[in-house]
């Protein structure tokens, strides 16, 4: 009988102790504990002390950020940032390439996102601070990455082959050390004048699109975004995947000529995802899960996305390979979806894709399938660029946000990336930094505001070398950020 009536009295404590753990759970949002306990191992995940609790609202002193361009940043705790390069750096830096490896980088090269008469490719001697220009003529100049084979890659943000000025191309660049002061005829797509002029070439094998995520692997395969906005019931940009006619030896040494380049011909493919109904469940609806490599034919590949009912994101940006996945022989990479924040509330988003193996992804044999990784929101709206950071494996993503209505800076995220769990999905983010660039009354910027761009971690992930573009100085800023524990 006593022990009858103990068993009834535990039970009863028990569903006591459930009811009020429930009940404190319902008074505290779960999501909200879940952001703090992430804020309680920020060192431990993200190598930090502590995030930013929020976006700076407010804007530096253009005086005292032209005299210290650190001013327009705040990091969060244990990050801090110096100034390279001099005065010279060209006014929208973008993307940054490390020169000759991400091992030991010795230079700077790097994108400037403005018209054919300025600098289109821009070098930085990390030593002297010596910046020098390697090519103008390029219209929006965006990625700019190093190849396994030791060479340069550029594009143009440019639209299709169909817009007012012809479109983007890709360019291919050897020897980039002894190459400077050339310019490019557009038209042509040739070069001249300078010095090492026929370091250059044009890779029309590449296509016409808006480019700027672009990766390349070591066999020379190499995938890459339009970025393009959807219009009147047309897809947006889609994803393409370029296959050499001859894939590279992954093990080969740097190649001595362009001639030798594995980016010289051969057959470019579009993204089209849906397989059921023999593959004809394509189009608004179907962003997400298994697809095909559809054969392109002929340059414009903006208008094949259409007639070829490629799947279609809003303004794809930049894109990076998940390393740890390469080294397992498997290729996935992850790439932004920029959205529109201040018309539409569609915040924007970041997307993983994988192609099967390295061995697969050459044959084009894989069967592709693109995933959910980041869904953004008002505090994290409009991805722009993405760095994989080495080592911890986390993704640092860059805000390129409506600031200017929204009265908020953008902010520099650090992103778990996913774990054994059941989604896809990050398990979480921290802001890490934050600009302090609204562009004030009275400056270059006036009524734009800063945003981050062109971040790339060198291969020890404690070195982030990226830029401040649109900011209120009228120059360039690029910065080193480091003090990741």
């Amino acid at each position: 009988m006593g022990r009858k009536r103990w068993l009834v009295v535990g039970t009863t404590t028990l569903a006591i102790v459930a009811f009020a753990a429930g009940a404190a759970i319902s008074a505290q949002d779960f999501g909200t504990q879940r952001d703090a306990l992430l804020k309680d191992n920020t060192q431990m995940l993200f190598g930090v002390n502590s995030g930013l609790a929020a976006s700076s609202t407010t804007s530096a002193d253009p005086a005292a950020a032209s005299a210290d361009a650190t001013k327009l940043v705040t990091l969060a705790k244990g990050l801090k940032a110096r100034v390279l390069g001099h005065g010279d750096v060209a006014p929208i830096a973008d993307m940054i390439a490390l020169w000759p490896t991400a091992t030991n980088p010795t230079t700077l090269i790097y994108c400037n996102e403005d018209g054919a008469s300025d600098p289109g490719l821009q070098r930085l001697d990390l030593a002297s601070g010596d910046v020098t220009t390697i090519v103008t003529g390029t219209e929006s100049c965006d990625p700019a990455h190093v190849t396994p084979w030791g060479t340069v890659i550029f594009g143009e943000e440019d639209g299709g082959a169909t817009d007012a000025t012809g479109g983007g191309h890709l360019y291919e660049l050897i020897d980039p050390l002894d190459t400077s002061g050339v310019t490019l005829d557009r038209t042509t797509g040739t070069f001249s004048g300078g010095t090492g002029a026929t370091n250059l070439v044009r890779r029309d094998a590449l296509g016409i699109l808006s480019f700027e995520g672009v990766g390349v692997l070591a066999n020379g395969v190499a995938y890459y975004g339009d970025e393009n906005r959807p219009s009147s019931g047309k897809p947006g940009g889609a994803y393409f995947k370029f296959v050499p006619s001859t894939l590279r030896d992954p093990s080969a040494p740097a190649i001595s000529q362009l001639s030798d380049s594995p980016l010289a011909s051969g057959s470019v493919y579009g993204l089209r995802l849906g397989k059921r109904n023999g593959g004809t469940d394509n189009g608004q609806g179907t962003e997400f899960g298994l697809g095909t490599w559809v054969s392109t034919s002929g340059p414009d590949l903006r208008t094949q996305t259409n007639t070829l009912h490629l799947t279609g994101y809003y303004r794809p940006e930049d894109l990076s390979f998940d390393e740890r996945a390469l080294a397992a022989g498997s290729v996935k990479f992850c790439g932004n979806n920029t959205g529109n924040e201040a018309t539409d509330h569609l915040w924007g988003d970041t997307i993983c894709i994988t192609d099967g193996t390295i061995t697969t992804a050459g044959l084009n044999t894989a069967t592709p399938e693109a995933q959910l990784f980041i869904q953004g929101n008002s505090q994290f709206a409009m991805m722009d660029n993405v760095a994989y950071q080495p080592g911890r494996g986390n993704w640092v993503i860059h805000e390129d946000g409506d600031n200017t209505s929204t009265g908020r800076n953008n902010d520099l995220w650090d992103c778990l990336p996913d774990g054994i769990d059941d989604d896809t999905l990050t398990d979480g983010c921290i802001r890490i930094g934050t600009l302090n660039d609204l562009g004030p009354v009275g400056a270059p910027n006036e009524g734009e505001g800063a945003e981050w761009t062109g971040g790339v971690f060198d291969a020890t992930g404690t070195h982030l070398y990226i830029s401040v573009q649109h900011n209120m100085t009228g120059h360039g800023v690029i910065l080193d950020i480091t003090g990741w524990k």
